[in-house]
């Protein structure tokens, strides 16, 4: 490894610690069967968990990208990482004695996940060396997928062997913080400006929705981040409902087995995709997944976990494959673009909630009919994006 390379790596180490803590925030899918346990709710209050968590990416996403101009992306990396740090923090101080508290620490996590998205891809670019920069990306994300992954492993392991409860990762996922905090606090980083950039500001994101094409693929997002939450929250309970597995055990592994498909999906994906365009491949995800779902309808145990594991594979590239499309269409307009899909991920905080509320009002089964209407409205937008030309 030459000189030039050790630096590279040296600096971006961290961030990919910082990719790891970003994942993280997807814990709040895992909790939610967790919490309904503890705390005895219906499905509709235990779904206010991804709403408090993922309704900041509609709240903080082009504020931060504003504020981020402004201060550089290494502050708003570290600032992403105390608010979590500070979310984290609060149940140690007074333990988890209430769903109240466990509501605002899963909207600092989730106000210190936003910080992070916003800063982390961009930054990552700084580190990388030439020509490394999507590689680099790439491994990031399956970087932040362990951590989504740690969400429901570590509740599994700590009831199953040691017999702890699921508020064990509040000092894991604190202790990881501060020393990623730490490590990347002493990182001098050169952020690199480009010249000629419009400024991404609210008017200019907010502009491109008039644009029908831009406003299908901004509602993709939107719909498809609600149903990846609804599964990986939604699944636990339906394991317990449907089967009886305990939720603090073998239940909570239902979402780990969720995320790891998601994991496998996007190594297969970066595969693929050098013999396929990404308009096909989209649309052949959007089957995969709407396929998963009809598996979960058969009542039998072994077919419905595999297909959680379908559906999760299917869910695994259709964010990045959403994304590159339209900036495809659209690069003279990134900026804009890329605020308004990160601000779309606030679709995780208000289809969990219909979904808890149908689930409260039929069965929990029949409550994923919310995430199938979602993957029907993608699997539309994928054949309308595989005729279409560049968008107007």
């Amino acid at each position: 490894m030459t000189t030039k390379s050790k630096i590279s790596a040296y600096k971006s180490f961290p961030i990919f610690l910082a990719f790891l803590c970003m994942g993280f925030g997807d814990v709040v899918g895992p909790l939610v069967g967790l919490a309904k346990d503890t705390f005895n709710l219906s499905n509709t209050m235990a779904q206010l968990l991804p709403f408090m968590g993922f309704i900041m990416f509609g709240l903080l996403s082009v504020p931060m990208g504003i504020f981020q101009d402004k201060k550089g992306k290494k502050f708003a990396l570290m600032m992403g990482m105390i608010i979590a740090l500070i979310g984290l923090v609060l149940p140690l101080l007074g333990g988890m004695t209430s769903y109240g508290l466990l509501l605002l620490t899963v909207l600092l996590l989730g106000a210190g996940a936003t910080t992070l998205q916003v800063a982390g891809n961009p930054i990552m670019r700084d580190v990388s060396p030439e020509g490394k920069y999507s590689r680099n990306l790439s491994l990031a994300q399956f970087v932040k997928a362990i951590g989504s992954l740690s969400g429901s492993l570590i509740p599994f392991f700590a009831a199953r062997y040691w017999g702890l409860d699921w508020t064990i990762l509040f000092p894991i996922y604190s202790s990881i913080l501060l020393i990623v905090i730490i490590v990347v606090g002493f990182l001098k980083i050169d952020e690199k400006k480009q010249e000629n950039v419009q400024v991404v500001n609210f008017t200019s994101c907010l502009s491109l929705l008039k644009n029908k094409y831009v406003l299908s693929m901004v509602l993709t997002i939107f719909v498809y981040v609600g149903a990846e939450v609804s599964m990986s929250s939604g699944v636990p309970i339906f394991l317990e409902d449907q089967f009886g597995i305990d939720i603090k055990t073998l239940g909570v592994l239902g979402s780990g087995f969720f995320f790891l498909a998601i994991l496998i999906g996007r190594f297969l994906g970066s595969i693929i995709l050098n013999w396929i365009s990404a308009k096909r491949f989209f649309l052949l995800t959007s089957v995969i997944s709407l396929i998963g779902f009809i598996g979960l309808f058969t009542g039998n145990q072994i077919i419905a976990i595999s297909s959680i594991f379908l559906i999760g594979l299917g869910f695994a590239n259709i964010f990045p494959l959403v994304f590159s499309i339209t900036v495809d269409n659209m690069p003279e307009r990134t900026n804009e673009l890329s605020g308004l899909m990160v601000m779309a991920i606030f679709g995780g905080a208000i289809v969990p909630f219909l979904m808890g509320i149908m689930a409260d009002n039929s069965s929990v089964l029949l409550g994923f009919l919310i995430p199938i209407l979602c993957l029907v409205y993608i699997f539309f937008i994928a054949i309308k994006s595989l005729k279409a030309k560049k968008a107007m």
